[in-house]
């Protein structure tokens, strides 16, 4: 019985009960569960889709109840979209949770039990054993070569060695570091045992600590929502002042005011702005779907766009860069030999280091380190001694930080086998190395290490059963050699990093690991050159010295969390649009802070998800990459569909206002309106969604994130196109109108004539940097479907009487035919030229710059 044994009775029943009442249950509150009702309420408080349904409402209210169809369907697809996908994401999460509660080992009335995690209180007395999850904070009172893994604290990957607590010890610490009496909750046994009394639970635990921190932050509001919301708002009151203009002016000038009336709402309806939220809604939703087809959960849509803005991306190492899990790199002979693991299988010289190794450790690894020796040996196929019987262990001790497995060979006679691993100057002390032998060790040492290895001594020795009590001193070790270990780096992480530079994002590395292993992987994944600064350094300086600091940084070493947050906020203080990775408790603070929080699915910790705006499915750093390519072009299409939104309006509001200023007959009521805009509709949602990314995407750098979405750059061009195709319109108007074509045909001529006018316009803003004849003939499936499908339209509308009378068109004649050909192809070549000169004036002006600089 081991609570006799010890002398501890633990809690009793009736007492574990009463704390559990006072405290509560000793868990985490888990987030309400994001049901598809929920996630429909969200989505429906979303401003883009307050503002779909009111320009729904509106049209209502006007008595267009096409219009208000085509814009609240367009609203429920959006919704069905998201709440479709946003489902999905909270579904793999959930099946990416262990659901499974951690159960404890706890004496109670001076029995042992296991009890479920959310049951142990405070005062409990914990068993714990190698390979169990630690439920609770808690301080060792006895403990036998206990380490542990606090990876998920520290993002530290080697395990720290623990010892009993002494009266001096405080009741609560800082995770992290050797020879220290505390346990923090989720940490891993990862060897020995040990027994420790729970001294803080649930959130009063480090862990909740960190919980109940995230609940005090908010995350800002998207940048598309603010400035989508911020031009409909500014539209709308323009279009409605407009129409109220237009009514006045037509009903003082013809004095027919129901005519007035109708050529008010017709203004309205073509200045009403409803396409812009159905961009940013649509595109953000299929956004979501795209990127979930590569592994990367989007939980907040608005995310992807950000994600094309960053401009520094920060990531943990541990479990993100690196695979979070021990290998053997490198093994070194006292002769002077080095047999690097990458270079294959290891030359038979260093089978006996590698042999050794295993048989210093336990039979049945858990600690990281011994797993990888195990696995080293059985790779390079070392006998694996399976018939050898383990007769005795020697420990760690404070003043020998070394251990030793005693081996009885199968053959009798045999002597005893004693395999010994430990730190490198431990090892040197019972080999008894001195002179020339050691310095060359320590040189060997020095040299693994700077290259960021753990490095281990391994020795042998042939000894006797009576030698077995006498501890590691009574063999008589030689030295085998040397063993360095690494975390090594994920798959496809120094490409990734190299694309990140490429697109002018800077990778910061910010760890809880020593700044040498910091540096060490910094180089293999090539991060780029810049200063490295500690933890210490960080706490020590104000915001303001911080903010001026982190331009330069490129590694952070020995971090805390809030440290890391601080970091991040610094960053982001300084006018970056700031990324962060990571997997862990300690990272969830800096993600959610950041511009853009991506948690490991795998690997990451509940609570780096929640605190998250995306999720990596796989733990691919690369598809973070591909997050960003996305972000780009996703943002780079709904400028593109922005753009064609204010070029198609200008002729429409044009075609209604301008007859009565001229005096010429009317040519779009708010049935021919409501009719364009079930074409307009669609090629903003379909077509431009669609659309292919711009060459070189990610060879540029990142955008201002001042930059405004609907900035000068983008709308005056935009209105000049439009303008071009209002003037030829216009000039085709009076010219009919002058030839003394009946009202109808002219109205039917204009309408058509506008039509293939919308679709130029569509070729017109299909790309940034493609010449013309390139952005035709780029593959889009959906600008053909939406092509056919207007074809079709047209066609009905010109070949079926009742529609032609119902939008007041006179068919048209063969004549009439080479109109619609001529003003389509005249905006063509106009706005082509138009986006020649402004392609050579962006080219002088990036070449006088860089010049200057």
């Amino acid at each position: 019985m081991v609570g006799g044994q010890l002398g501890l009775t633990g809690l009793s029943t009736s007492q574990a009960r009463e704390r559990l009442a006072e405290d509560g249950p000793n868990e985490l509150p888990r987030p309400n569960r994001r049901t598809p009702l929920r996630i429909t309420m969200e989505v429906l408080r979303e401003p883009m889709f307050a503002m779909l349904l009111a320009a729904g409402a509106i049209y209502l209210l006007l008595g267009d109840r096409t219009e208000a169809l085509i814009l609240l369907g367009f609203a429920g697809l959006s919704i069905i979209i998201t709440i479709v996908q946003e489902a999905r994401t909270e579904r793999t999460l959930e099946a990416l949770r262990d659901l499974s509660a951690p159960r404890a080992l706890v004496i109670r009335d001076g029995e042992t039990l296991r009890v479920p995690g959310r049951e142990v209180v405070n005062g409990d007395i914990l068993v714990l054993e190698a390979g169990d999850r630690i439920a609770a904070d808690a301080l060792l009172v006895e403990a036998q070569e206990l380490e542990a893994d606090e990876s998920l604290l520290t993002g530290e990957a080697v395990p720290v060695h623990k010892r009993a607590a002494q009266a001096s010890d405080p009741e609560q610490a800082e995770p992290g570091g050797d020879d220290t009496p505390h346990l923090f909750s989720g940490a891993v046994v990862t060897r020995g045992g040990g027994i420790a009394r729970v001294t803080a639970t649930g959130m009063r635990s480090r862990i909740g600590q960190i919980g109940r921190f995230l609940e005090t932050l908010e995350t800002e509001a998207p940048h598309l929502q603010r400035e989508t919301a911020r031009m409909v708002s500014l539209c709308a009151i323009g279009g409605v002042t407009i129409a109220l203009l237009v009514v006045l002016l037509y009903g003082s000038l013809r004095g027919d005011w129901m005519a007035a009336l109708l050529a008010g709402i017709a203004t309205a309806m073509s200045l009403l702005p409803e396409e812009f939220p159905v961009v940013l809604t649509i595109f953000l939703a299929m956004g979501a779907w795209r990127i979930a087809q590569v592994g990367v959960l989007t939980r907040r849509a608005s995310a992807m766009e950000a994600l094309g803005a960053a401009t520094v991306l920060c990531t943990d190492k541990t479990g993100t860069l690196t695979q979070n899990r021990m290998t053997v790199t490198e093994l070194w002979l006292p002769s002077g030999s080095v047999a690097s693991m990458g270079d294959g299988s290891p030359r038979p010289e260093f089978h006996e280091l590698i042999g050794a190794a295993a048989l210093a450790s336990a039979p049945v690894p858990v600690d990281p380190m011994e797993v990888a020796f195990h696995a080293t040996a059985r790779d390079a196929r070392v006998p694996a001694r399976e018939d050898w019987e383990l007769v005795h262990t020697n420990g760690l001790r404070p003043d020998l930080l070394a251990m030793s497995n005693v081996w009885r060979p199968v053959e009798a006679g045999e002597p005893l086998f004693a395999a010994a691993k430990g730190a490198p100057e431990a090892i040197a002390r019972l080999c008894r190395l001195d002179g020339e032998a050691h310095l060359a060790l320590e040189r060997a040492v020095h040299a693994m290490a700077a290259r960021g290895m753990r490095v281990l001594g391994v020795a042998y020795a042939n000894t006797v059963g009576d030698d077995l009590g006498k501890g590691h001193e009574a063999h008589d070790f030689s030295l085998l050699g040397l063993v360095g270990l690494s975390d090594p780096l994920r798959a496809g992480v120094p490409e990734a990093i190299t694309q990140s530079h490429s697109a002018g994002i800077r990778v910061v590395m910010i760890t809880g690991d020593y700044p040498v292993t910091a540096q060490a992987i910094a180089a293999q994944a090539g991060i780029g050159s810049g200063a490295l600064m500690t933890g210490d350094e960080v706490k020590a300086l104000s915001d303001g010295e911080l903010r001026a600091r982190v331009k330069d940084v490129a590694i952070f070493a020995r971090t805390m969390p809030e440290q890391k947050l601080r970091i991040v906020s610094a960053l982001k203080a300084a006018g970056e649009v700031v990324a962060m990775t990571g997997d862990g408790v300690n990272d969830a603070p800096a993600l959610k802070a950041a511009h853009i929080g991506i948690a490991m699915g795998r690997r990451g910790t509940d609570v780096a998800r929640e605190a998250a705006a995306i999720v990596l499915v796989e733990d691919d750093f690369g598809a973070i990459i591909v997050a960003i390519r996305l972000g780009r072009r996703i943002y780079d299409n709904i400028r593109k569909a922005i753009g064609f939104i204010f070029a198609v309006h200008v002729p429409i509001a044009g075609l209604a206002v301008a007859p009565l200023l001229l005096n010429l007959p009317l040519v779009l009521g708010p049935i021919q309106i409501a009719l364009l805009e079930m074409i307009i509709d669609p090629v903003c949602a379909l077509v431009f969604e669609a659309e292919r990314e711009e060459s070189r995407i990610m060879q540029r750098p990142p955008r201002d994130p001042a930059e405004r979405l609907f900035s000068a750059a983008l709308v005056l061009p935009s209105i000049l196109y439009g303008g071009i195709a209002f003037a030829l319109l216009l000039g085709l108007h009076i010219a009919t109108t002058y030839w003394g074509f009946a009202p109808d045909r002219v109205r039917a001529l204009l309408f058509f004539a506008l039509v293939a006018s919308i679709m130029a316009l569509v070729l017109v803003n299909r790309s940034f940097s493609t010449s013309l004849t390139r952005a035709v003939w780029r593959n889009n499936p959906s600008l053909r479907y939406v092509a056919a499908v207007v074809s079709i339209a047209c066609a009905l509308i010109l070949t079926v009487e009742p529609l032609r009378r119902i939008l007041h068109f006179a068919p048209l004649e063969p004549a009439d035919l080479s109109f619609l050909v001529l003003v389509p192809a005249l905006v063509l070549l106009l706005c082509e030229r138009v986006k020649d000169r402004k392609r050579f004036l962006v080219a002088a002006s990036t070449t006088a710059r860089r010049k200057e600089a």
